[in-house]
């Protein structure tokens, strides 16, 4: 823990969220060797941190350090930037050029927004990671490079795979190793601690006290979704900074310089960060699975404690409680059970019709059956996705292969 800490000092990143901290270790752990990494996370969270890490932690952290933005370079000329190009060949091409690839010999490159690379130049960096080979552009001569490759993207991969849009095979080519950055979002209790670091920053940047968060600020900015991660809150933290001349802001100002809020739902840190409406609709699916599971575990307690309780005081005490759950019910005080409102008054605990109530949960039930289609096609075609490999189905799901194998056999699927 005291080295993660030491290297998020070196290299500036604010944060103590379990998510942030685990992408850390990682980084740190696949950074000796020359394995490929693949860094996902939404735009603005702070992926070209982890690159830096891996190489400076690196055998190779002497040598070229190279960060390319492959979404800014125009598609006509970066086959000629990555791998360079011989005179003349093409237009404009007075003189012989290096490409990155080449002049990073020995060292790192970083591949920001890799997803947006054309198929062509696709073609030729899955050969520099098969056999660190490549070709100038007009050129004929193989040439070799010795280098480690980290990509990045806020893309979904797999949906960009199935669109045709990138290549599978270069897919698990960079994806050796997943790192995972958490989005805004998902760090709630890091937020204070980023806008407090943004604020001194400025304010020693322009010469001016540093401006201050009332307490219901503050809970604002933590349940604000954050779409633009910490960019959109570091950027927030510098406008206001410059405009404002009271130094304490309130809701009411705050809100001048966010849109209206927006609830966000906090997911399980194990669960994958998916981009795009249709993988956040698949993960809103998936977690109403979860709350549906909690909710029918819980009947499940509660009918027990109730079919195993005979002190009626603990049952008065509870009734509001139970009848939420199971319906109304009615405290037979002679015998200090409970019975449905329309049901037979029993004469004793052992000829209470506990299958009535069980039937009364049943016809509950019914209303969770849509949920429950849902949640079927959700792991059909998760399954379809990934070709019948449950390992995959199940990591992809966040569940267990062993729930998972439960789910199909549940389902018969």
């Amino acid at each position: 823990m005291e080295f993660i800490q030491n290297i998020k000092q070196k290299f500036g990143i604010i944060g103590y969220d379990y998510a942030l901290h685990r992408a850390l270790e990682k980084t740190v752990q696949v950074a000796p060797t020359d394995i490929s990494v693949l860094v996902l996370g939404e735009s603005g969270v702070g992926k070209e941190f982890i690159p830096k890490i891996i190489h400076q932690f690196s055998s190779r952290k002497h040598n070229s350090y190279i960060a390319v933005n492959c979404g800014a370079i125009p598609e006509g000329t970066i086959d000629s930037e990555l791998f360079g190009h011989e005179k003349g060949s093409f237009t404009g091409a007075t003189s012989m050029r290096k490409g990155y690839f080449e002049g990073a010999n020995g060292g790192t490159i970083f591949l920001d927004e890799v997803g947006e690379l054309p198929l062509t130049t696709q073609v030729r960096l899955l050969r520099i990671l098969e056999s660190g080979e490549f070709i100038k552009v007009g050129s004929s001569k193989i040439q070799k490079t010795n280098i480690r490759i980290v990509a990045a993207t806020n893309l979904n991969m797999i949906e960009s795979i199935q669109r045709g849009k990138f290549r599978e095979d270069l897919y698990y080519r960079l994806n050796t190793v997943q790192i995972n950055v958490p989005p805004l979002r998902f760090r709630k209790n890091d937020i204070k601690f980023l806008f407090k670091k943004f604020a001194n920053d400025f304010a020693e940047k322009y010469h001016m006290p540093p401006v201050l968060l009332t307490e219901e600020s503050l809970k604002y900015l933590e349940n604000y979704s954050w779409p633009g991660n910490v960019r959109q809150l570091k950027n927030m933290t510098e406008q206001i900074s410059v405009v404002e001349t009271k130094r304490e802001i309130s809701i009411e100002k705050l809100k001048e310089y966010i849109p209206e809020n927006i609830p966000s739902i906090s997911f399980s840190h194990s669960e994958t960060f998916f981009q795009g409406p249709s993988r956040e609709r698949d993960f809103l699916y998936k977690i109403l699975f979860d709350m549906k599971k909690n909710l029918n575990d819980l009947k499940d307690v509660t009918f027990q404690l109730i079919k195993n309780h005979t002190d009626s005081r603990f049952i008065e005490n509870n009734q509001q409680l139970m009848e939420k759950v199971f319906g109304k019910m009615i405290h037979n005080r002679e015998n200090s059970i409970f019975q449905l409102e329309d049901s037979s008054k029993p004469s004793s605990e052992d000829d209470f019709d506990y299958e009535e109530v069980e039937e009364d949960l049943s016809k509950n039930e019914s209303s969770s059956f849509s949920l429950q289609k849902k949640e079927i096609e959700f792991i059909q075609k998760t399954l379809k996705k990934n070709n019948g490999k449950r390992r995959k189905t199940a990591k992809e799901l966040g569940i267990s292969e062993r729930t998972l194998y439960r789910k199909i056999k549940q389902y018969g699927l």
